[in-house]
């Protein structure tokens, strides 16, 4: 399955890190599944997709408030990031991504826009062999406002010096395809793993 990427001539490209260049959605979910089993909370698959570049302390009060639970935020969030990182070695990067960095890297600059901490997002590219490739990392915490805002995204091309428009955002996610777009950016969609499982068929 190939990506196609819109026309222009792109100075930049920004990347998502879980579920773009990272094929890390399905260990986030069993990491979430395990820790929030422990307080009974239910965390639906197809919601937990839908959530794609919330940071992680977001999602955990957004499930407090919508099971009216009162899980510790940051006691939950530290324990479900260090599951996640248990379970590292089984990450894989997303094909069709890594093609695209393979290919265009040392042409345009390169960086990493990600609802999660700079300590999983480096652990992740790490365990790819691909943070070198990244001139800039813009993390949960280097922001105030997450995606659907355009704030992640606008840094990133302040920090790489190129105008948004000039940039291509590579996003699993609706939410991140939304902050893109209020960003003036171009953007292109990578499939959710069960779609590129589909087209492999």
């Amino acid at each position: 399955m190939k990506l196609k990427l819109p026309a222009g001539e792109f100075r930049a490209y920004l990347f998502d890190c879980d579920g773009t260049i990272a094929d890390s959605m399905p260990l986030h979910y069993v990491a979430w599944k395990t820790i929030l089993g422990e307080w009974g909370c239910e965390f639906d698959e197809q919601l937990f997709y839908s959530l794609g570049g919330m940071p992680v302390r977001e999602i955990i009060a957004l499930l407090n408030e919508r099971h009216t639970l009162s899980m510790p935020v940051e006691e939950i969030a530290r324990r479900k990031e260090g599951m996640y990182y248990e379970l590292l070695p089984q990450l894989k990067a997303v094909p069709e991504v890594l093609e695209h960095i393979e290919d265009a890297h040392g042409r345009v600059p390169f960086a990493v826009v990600s609802g999660s901490t700079r300590h999983s997002v480096t652990a992740s590219l790490e365990a790819l062999g691909l943070v070198d490739k990244f001139d800039t990392l813009v993390c949960a915490g280097e922001y105030q406002r997450s995606k659907p805002h355009p704030e992640c995204f606008l840094l990133a091309a302040e920090r790489l010096g190129v105008p948004p428009h000039h940039c291509l955002v590579f996003e699993d996610t609706e939410m991140g395809i939304q902050a893109a777009t209020a960003a003036g950016m171009a953007s292109v969609k990578v499939p959710m793993p069960w779609e590129r499982a589909e087209a492999l068929v």
